[in-house]
């Protein structure tokens, strides 16, 4: 039973992360409902960008956080925790009544479900050995990259039976019970800490109180809102807001009750002993500055529209603010007693070089993600984004089964060559997307490209991983596993930025040398056949320049992975394993 349990709970925890990476892209279907719910048109797309860009603000602002707290706290306790946070945000979400609440729990939904994902590679790091670490690695970074395949697949399936909130249930419904096995599962040194006694019933009931008010308060369903009795309890009793309503004064009751419950029980539903020396443990105000700058970051970069702009309008007042943050976190790693990231903990060149990786990794993935899309647009689905969308299904796929590959590779290859190899693979299929004309992806040869881009990715997901597992203590592995994932985040905001803004010139300057449309056109309209294909090449030019940039960063990483990442050397063989 000792040995099934790290693999039940690597399971549960894989469990999840597919359902939260799934939410990463779930909103592709559900935006335009979702829209019309907060009450903006469809073509106020630009105004919405908040719900995309609050769950990946939430997902990967205080991942640093979350990693250290789980090096202090444990493992399955965070795991727990973010499990419930995503479980509430999706109930905020499914009950949301304007744009406002929507973007507030998605923010929830990123919380919990980037905080799953520190936590479950650390595990991994506490309950196998480094020469057996591969292939849990690879199952990790399968499941999360099957979130991108299953997120569009799963929020189709829903709405083709209910509406975008059922999408949200479900996810509520499916993270509560996660935590709930996972609870049963339990963990040994969380087991031994218990106190004696049976569960908290009042504090179950009371979380259950307050959960089912707060989805009353924001739903306020009609058929208890118009009824002459039931009707009062949803009147505001001063002003207009439904907090101050008698079921908002209700909910906010309960909610004390219940924190006072869980600070007086004697076996609290949360067990908060020991949390509140915390930050004497930890740089809390350090984690503020980092979750400040990485959170000015992303919205500079994450607002902006790929495909014709680099960055948003407000990076101006972004940038400058990210940079005195960053300069700040820097100020209190130096100076505070226990600082977030504890020195020495990246002192390793294998250990920087994996986030240094990870960063040109994910520069050059999003390229894949936003250009193949747009590409498929551009040429033979030029009215259909959903079939411009399952182009990119090739790759989508091929990514998980490369990360088991690799995993098992990792067995009898080093990490430094299977990286290297990886990237090479991804380099190889981008400098053929580079060749790609109007035709292409209608000749078949383009699936030779999209497997093997996403093969090359794949494969390279454990091999960073553990990498960089290997080379820092078991104390941080937590804030380590975070830092990698937040450097290939800001690589890919960062990718996408930079690609964008030379692709961009490259389709000014091609379509500077457009004759003009009366010239093309013999005096027609400028939409005559010959116009459109001039502009449409031009726009070729500018997706040929991307995917060489992104077949650069992969040229990188893959250099960086031969420089700094060979001391891991070679992996045990399988025999060990028995």
């Amino acid at each position: 039973m000792r040995q099934a349990a790290p693999r039940v709970l690597l399971g549960l925890a894989s469990v999840a992360i597919a359902f939260a990476a799934a939410d990463t892209y779930v909103v592709v279907l559900a935006l335009p409902d979702m829209m019309s719910a907060s009450g903006l048109a469809v073509d106020e797309l630009q105004r919405a960008a908040p719900i995309v860009s609050g769950f990946l603000l939430g997902y990967v602002g205080v991942l640093p956080l979350i990693g250290r707290v789980s090096d202090l706290r444990g493992r399955v306790p965070v795991l727990l925790g973010s499990l419930v946070v995503f479980a509430v945000g999706s109930l905020v979400t499914a009950a949301a009544y304007d744009l406002e609440s929507i973007v507030a729990g998605r923010l929830l939904q990123g919380i919990g479900g980037g905080g799953l994902i520190p936590p479950t590679l650390a595990l991994v790091a506490d309950r196998w050995p480094p020469e057996r670490r591969g292939l849990p690695l690879g199952v990790v970074g399968a499941v999360q990259e099957l979130g991108s395949v299953i997120g569009p697949l799963y929020g189709a399936v829903v709405l083709a039976f209910g509406s975008w909130r059922d999408i949200f249930w479900l996810n509520c419904a499916v993270g509560l019970l996660l935590a709930a096995a996972m609870i049963t599962q339990g963990d040994e040194d969380r087991q031994r800490a218990r106190r004696p006694g049976h569960p908290d019933l009042l504090g179950i009931v009371l979380a259950i109180l307050v959960l089912l008010t707060l989805t009353l308060v924001m739903l306020e369903p009609e058929s208890l809102a118009t009824g002459v009795t039931t009707g009062l309890a949803f009147l505001p009793v001063v002003g207009e807001s439904r907090w101050l309503t008698p079921m908002g004064l209700t909910l906010i009751g309960l909610a004390v009750l219940f924190v006072l419950r869980q600070l007086t029980a004697h076996r609290p539903l949360l067990d908060w002993r020991g949390w509140g020396s915390l930050g004497r443990e930890t740089d809390l105000l350090g984690a503020g500055l980092l979750t400040l700058g990485l959170g000015s970051v992303i919205v500079a970069f994450a607002s902006a529209e790929p495909e014709s702009a680099a960055i948003s309008d407000s990076a101006p007042v972004l940038l400058p603010l990210a940079a005195l943050s960053f300069g700040g976190f820097v100020w209190r790693q130096r100076v505070a007693p226990r600082p977030l990231i504890p020195r020495g903990a990246l002192s390793s060149r294998v250990a920087w070089g994996a986030l240094a990786v990870s960063f040109f990794v994910g520069a050059s993935l999003i390229a894949a993600l936003v250009d193949i899309p747009f590409f498929a647009r551009l040429t033979v689905h030029p009215d259909s984004q959903l079939d411009a969308a399952l182009v990119l299904v090739r790759f989508l796929v091929a990514l998980p089964v490369g990360a088991v590959l690799g995993g098992w590779l990792l067995r009898w290859v080093p990490a430094a060559w299977l990286t290297a190899g990886a990237m090479l693979l991804s380099a190889g299929a981008f400098a053929h997307m580079a060749t790609w004309d109007a035709q292409s992806l209608d000749s078949g040869w383009e699936t030779l490209s999209l497997v093997a881009g996403g093969l090359g990715f794949g494969l390279a997901i454990a091999p960073v991983n553990a990498a960089l597992l290997a080379h820092t203590a078991d104390a941080v592995h937590g804030v380590a596993s975070a830092l990698l994932i937040v450097a290939r985040m800001v690589g890919m905001l960062i990718g996408i930025s930079a690609l964008t803004t030379i692709g961009l010139r490259a389709f000014y300057s091609a379509s500077q040398r457009i004759p003009p449309a009366a010239e093309l056109c013999g005096g027609a309209s400028a939409a005559c056949p010959a116009y459109r294909d001039a502009v449409r090449e031009a726009g070729i030019t500018q997706l040929h320049t991307v995917f060489v940039g992104a077949a650069v960063c992969a040229v990188v990483a893959a250099v960086l992975a031969l420089l700094l990442l060979r001391e891991t050397g070679r992996v045990p063989s399988p025999s060990d394993d028995r």
